[in-house]
């Protein structure tokens, strides 16, 4: 039985202790939900691909080399009963794993996972500290300087949407919207007047 959304944030914390990773980890998510609907399918099921997105870095913390982040995570997500298709999709999130995003949760979490720290990174430069009016057009500005998140790899993102298949704009649309709700709980300011 695949462990549920309270079990795999109980194992995020006890991978992860820095709030960053922590409210990184409910960005990917939050995006990850959102991505189930629109990419796949029917039959997705919204809380493999949120704990897919929540646990993509659970181990980056304690095992933040290329030789261990995300092998050691998948062999205890394994051990813990987590399904193929979730360790797949975080194995190839990393691109030197050589494991290929063969599904649409691999490319859908490979897509989404710079561009929210990308996001994030947007909205806390910004007066509100929000996402509440931040424009594509000016994403895609921040993203040609090289000196602004310069830790967020471009690359990733580009190619990112590309084996999605979508467009950078509408991709960059579509994962502020997934965002917005869960502002607060990634550090940044809530909507004036959004519920609680």
């Amino acid at each position: 039985m695949t462990p549920t959304r309270e079990e795999a944030w109980e194992l995020l914390c006890e991978y992860t202790k820095g709030d960053s990773l922590r409210r990184h980890a409910l960005a990917v998510e939050a995006a990850m939900r959102a991505a189930a609907a629109r990419y796949g399918g029917g039959d997705a099921d919204a809380d493999e691909w949120g704990m897919a997105g929540m646990l993509h870095d659970f181990d980056y913390e304690m095992f933040p080399t290329m030789e261990e982040h995300p092998f050691k995570g998948n062999e205890i997500m394994r051990g813990r009963g987590y399904p193929e298709q979730i360790r797949r999709a975080i194995m190839g999130h990393a691109t030197y794993t050589n494991v290929p995003r063969d599904t649409p949760m691999a490319k859908a979490l490979f897509a989404t996972d710079e561009l929210c720290g990308f996001l994030v990174a947007c909205a806390l430069v910004r007066p509100d500290k929000s996402l509440d009016n931040l424009e594509v057009k000016s994403v895609k500005k921040k993203l040609k300087d090289k000196a602004f998140a310069r830790s967020v790899n471009r690359e990733d993102i580009y190619q990112g949407v590309e084996e999605l298949g979508v467009p950078l704009e509408e991709h960059i649309q579509f994962v502020i919207d997934a965002l917005r709700p869960v502002q607060g709980e990634i550090g940044l300011n809530r909507a004036a007047g959004a519920e609680t």
